[in-house]
């Protein structure tokens, strides 16, 4: 089983910069792919982006690419979501999942509790 707790969420102005973090225990090695989602309100949860865990090889929806960036410090099993240039329709609760790779892509799961993010106009 693996825990995971995201931190780092608050309220950021437009434009401005926020960077998340997810903390991964337990049994972290029985998963390979780690990602980050957000729900809005009102709205499903949707994939933001995802990190190979042992290659580092990343993916991102697109309208978040060139402005948000994934990483993984793998001694601290610890995942990051790098905010910048962020806009009004980022707000949402942001939630990391673990998961595995299979045959029809990633399958995620382990899910954290989420963290609110909240940009200002």
């Amino acid at each position: 089983q693996v825990h995971v707790v995201e931190s780092g969420g608050g309220l950021v102005q437009a434009g401005g910069s926020l960077r998340l973090s997810c903390a991964a225990s337990g049994r972290t090695f029985s998963s390979n792919v780690m990602g980050w989602f957000r729900q809005a309100p009102g709205k499903e949860r949707e994939f933001v982006a995802r990190i190979s865990w042992n290659t580092g090889v990343t993916f991102y929806v697109d309208s978040v690419k060139g402005r948000f960036t994934i990483s993984r410090d793998n001694a601290k099993n610890t995942l990051y979501l790098q905010m910048n240039s962020v806009k009004p329709e980022d707000t949402a609760v942001y939630y990391c999942a673990a998961g595995r790779y299979t045959s029809s892509g990633p399958t995620y799961d382990y899910w954290g509790q989420g963290t609110q993010v909240t940009v200002s106009s």
